[in-house]
């Protein structure tokens, strides 16, 4: 299963039958995807289970509808078992960004880790996980996948420098109890990003 979102809105990609007996369960074939990108905008809040057997084939289709962009991020936990959170757009948010040139995903989630936070001392673990989301930038519509990996931060006493000119005007270490009050304000990924990781 996968599952993306735009806004509020939740595609779960998926080739068994056993959520067939939801209201918005569809075929494939017989969806029509952008008009429901465009409910997307307007609607609090939905989700729509779109099914096709081969859950390959419906992945490859569903991303072949978009502008595709691919960026890599951490969840970096220090001594203190604190998790590194930035602060943008006014949303709580994990440092992430594009892949550049011919790096590796993990070479650019480190890369995009030191720029936004002003964080060096970090050795990145294993992989986490994968997150989805659509958004619209001058009329296109962006797929952006994500690739999520642990990372340890081998000096608590770093410094840490917001990157002001990508909009980050916080970068901060948040413990269990202010990491819950953080998912009150962040995206849909990070939370499931959290919980799946169970870090």
């Amino acid at each position: 299963m996968y599952r993306i979102f735009k806004n509020n809105c939740s595609f779960f990609l998926i080739d068994n039958l056993e959520f067939k007996e939801q209201t918005n369960f569809y075929i494939w074939n017989d969806f029509d995807l952008h008009k429901y990108i465009e409910d997307c905008d307007l609607k609090v809040s939905s989700s729509v289970y779109l099914y096709h057997p081969d859950i390959e084939i419906l992945w490859e289709e569903f991303k072949n509808k978009f502008t595709l962009i691919e960026a890599a991020g951490g969840i970096v936990i220090n001594s203190d078992k604190e998790i590194l959170f930035i602060y943008r757009n006014d949303k709580w948010d994990l440092p992430k960004g594009k892949a550049e040139g011919s790096e590796s995903f993990p070479e650019t989630a480190l890369r995009e880790v030191q720029e936004e936070c002003g964080i060096e001392n970090i050795e990145i673990g294993k992989f986490v996980m994968g997150t989805y989301h659509i958004y619209s930038e001058k009329d296109i519509e962006i797929l952006k996948i994500t690739y999520w990996y642990q990372m340890h931060s081998i000096d608590d006493n770093s410094l840490l420098k917001p990157q002001i000119e990508e909009g980050i005007t916080k970068v901060v270490w948040k413990d269990k109890k202010e990491i819950q009050e953080a998912l009150k304000n962040t995206y849909p990924n990070i939370k499931i990003l959290l919980e799946t990781s169970n870090l």
